[in-house]
C-alpha cells in the first residue's frame, strides 16, 4: 500500500503543474488540496520512516490544508517551491548534521567509501542544496510575478530537465573522479 502511495505522490508531483495548469477551470483549489493532502496523509500513516519524512509530510499537509481552507487559486502555484524547500533542507540539513545525503545514497552502493569518496560526495552535496535554493527561488519569482503558462513551462518541464542535466553532469564528474575514461 505504501509504494502505491508513493507511487501516487511522485505522480502527482510530476503531473501536478499540468493538473493546476489545464484542471483550474475544471476543479476547484480546494479539490487539489484535498486530494493531494489525502497522498500525503497516507504516506504518513503508511510510509516508513525516514529521517525528516514525517516533517515533510506534515508541512505539505499544512500546506494542503491551507489550500483547502482558502480555495486560492494563487496558493496552488506554491507546492513546487515548498517541494523544492524540502528537498533543500533535506540535502543542506545533512551538511551540518551528517552524513552528507549523496554520501548516505552512495553508501547503499558501495558501504566502504574512501576519504576522497567521502569529500567529493560532500561537495555533490553542495551542489544539489545550491540546485534545489536556486529552484526554489526560480518557482517563487514565476508564482508571483509570471503568468501561469510560464510557471507550467518552469515547473513542469524546464526544472525536470534541469535536474536530468544535474544528474548527467554529475555521473560525468563522477567517472573521472574515479579514474574511469
Amino acid at each position: 500500500m505504501s509504494r502505491l502511495i508513493g507511487l501516487g505522490l511522485l505522480l502527482a508531483g510530476l503531473l501536478y503543474p499540468f493538473a493546476v495548469y489545464f484542471g483550474m477551470e475544471h476543479f476547484a483549489p480546494w479539490q487539489f488540496g484535498l486530494l493531494l493532502g489525502s497522498l500525503w496523509l497516507g504516506r504518513a500513516l503508511t510510509g516508513r520512516h525516514k529521517p525528516g519524512s514525517q516533517s515533510m509530510a506534515a508541512s505539505a499537509i499544512g500546506f494542503c490544508l491551507l489550500l483547502a481552507l482558502f480555495d486560492s487559486p494563487a496558493l496552488l502555484r506554491w507546492y513546487p517551491v515548498l517541494i523544492s524547500a524540502f528537498m533543500l533542507a533535506l540535502f543542506g540539513l545533512s551538511l551540518k548534521y551528517g552524513p552528507p545525503m549523496v554520501e548516505r545514497l552512495a553508501r547503499l552502493r558501495e558501504p566502504y567509501l574512501p576519504a576522497k569518496a567521502i569529500r567529493y560526495t560532500r561537495q555533490v552535496t553542495i551542489a544539489w542544496s545550491v540546485f534545489f535554493l536556486c529552484n526554489g527561488l526560480c518557482a517563487a519569482a514565476l508564482t508571483l510575478w509570471a503568468p501561469l503558462s510560464w510557471w507550467m513551462l518552469y515547473t513542469g518541464l524546464i526544472s525536470y530537465g534541469l535536474i536530468g542535466l544535474m544528474f548527467a553532469i554529475e555521473w560525468l564528474i563522477r567517472q573521472r573522479v574515479r579514474g574511469h575514461p
